[in-house]
């Protein structure tokens, strides 16, 4: 079954990214200061973020569909009383701005309060959580268009935390950086140096080598990955070297395999990546091989194999990604609820009922999801 989205996972953002004024950025950092609460406008909505995963909630679902989580916007006021209970001290410079909303009068701003205040929610009161931004991902309705821009959003919000908690010092001299542009942009303390920062993606190519000749593709399964779970081989570009290139060195270094026509498919911002490269842009490509024997870099990947499309298809079954997206929405629940039990993330798709195609693939929140089944319903979709 091939799945068609408007956009890829994590992009798409429904807000508008153009940034305040200079004076509205002013008139913010004085309102966020001020201790009369009454002053704080009901349109400044905040999402705290606690050690890279954000602020969530959870209800249920209509009928038999699993519950819907939702990103826990907080109003100034609220997170101003936490922060004065907490004793901490609240300033513009820790707020990052993440957009205005086309259709409602709202301001959206994102937070780090990993150091800064005690744990917000899990309890049965406020049913609120800090929730793996990586089980958000799995437990969203990949069908449902808002779940997905509350995704979205949430990504792009993470994002540009972690960027500011690894730019706190200049690259060039070593000074301390100060916030400017609402967050977007970062600046050298040193009044000598003044070096301008902005946040950057690191291009990772990820590519379906395909076989013409025989009507099968390759892919790898990588150490301590989720069982039986096959991807598309991927890996950073290097320095002076186009992404085409990188397609074709990085297959070779992997697989063997030589690559001869590489063509674009589409893009994917992903900011679940490792905690050294937490932001990531994934560029994806179809690579036309030009040979077959495989030869396995065991460094980069456990194992590499061809599949014919009849293997692709059986794999692409959707029932176990329908489990793995209920599972994980019932976690969230459970954790906003504070009942939640220890479950890592490849237990999200260890409900194993019936029959399993032999090999599974990555789910339809990844682009790699989107290029094996491009490829395998060719005869249904143009590629």
């Amino acid at each position: 079954m091939s799945i068609n989205f408007n956009f890829n996972a994590f992009a798409g953002n429904p807000l508008r990214s153009i940034l305040p004024s200079a004076a509205a950025l002013q008139s913010l950092n004085t309102t966020i200061l001020q201790n009369d609460h009454s002053s704080s406008s009901p349109n400044f909505k905040v999402l705290p973020f606690r050690n890279g995963r954000p602020l969530a909630s959870s209800t249920a679902g209509f009928g038999d569909s699993p519950p819907i989580w939702h990103l826990g916007w907080i109003n100034l006021d609220d997170l101003r009383g936490i922060f004065e209970n907490s004793g901490a001290q609240l300033n513009g410079d820790s707020f990052v701005y993440l957009g205005s909303s086309v259709e409602e009068d709202n301001v959206y701003w994102a937070i780090d309060v990993s150091d800064k205040v005690p744990e917000l929610g899990t309890d049965k009161e406020m049913e609120l959580s800090f929730v793996e931004l990586r089980t958000l991902m799995v437990a969203t309705d990949w069908e449902d268009l808002k779940a997905m821009e509350n995704l979205t959003i949430a990504g792009n919000a993470k994002a540009l935390l972690e960027w500011h908690k690894t730019s706190q010092f200049c690259g060039h001299c070593g000074a301390k950086t100060v916030s400017m542009e609402a967050g977007r942009r970062k600046q050298c303390s040193n009044d000598s140096c003044k070096k301008r920062i902005y946040p950057r993606l690191d291009p990772v190519v990820i590519m379906l080598v395909i076989d013409r000749e025989n009507d099968s593709v390759l892919l790898g399964t990588r150490p301590k990955l989720i069982s039986r779970l096959w991807s598309c081989l991927s890996g950073f570009t290097e320095q002076g070297e186009s992404l085409e290139e990188a397609v074709r060195r990085e297959t070779w270094e992997e697989s063997g395999i030589e690559v001869g026509e590489v063509v674009y498919h589409s893009s994917q911002p992903w900011p679940v990546g490792p905690n050294s490269v937490p932001y990531q842009l994934m560029v994806g490509f179809f690579a036309y091989a030009k040979s077959r024997e495989i030869t396995v870099d065991k460094k980069e990947l456990e194992d590499a194999q061809w599949f014919s499309r009849e293997d692709i298809r059986k794999a692409l079954m959707m029932a176990e990604y329908k489990k793995a997206q209920r599972t994980a929405a019932t976690k969230v629940e459970q954790m906003c609820k504070g009942v939640e039990k220890s479950r890592s993330l490849a237990a999200d798709f260890n409900v194993e009922s019936g029959e399993l195609a032999p090999i599974f693939v990555p789910g339809p929140f990844a682009i790699a999801h989107h290029l094996i089944s491009s490829w395998a319903f060719s005869d249904q979709n143009t590629l």
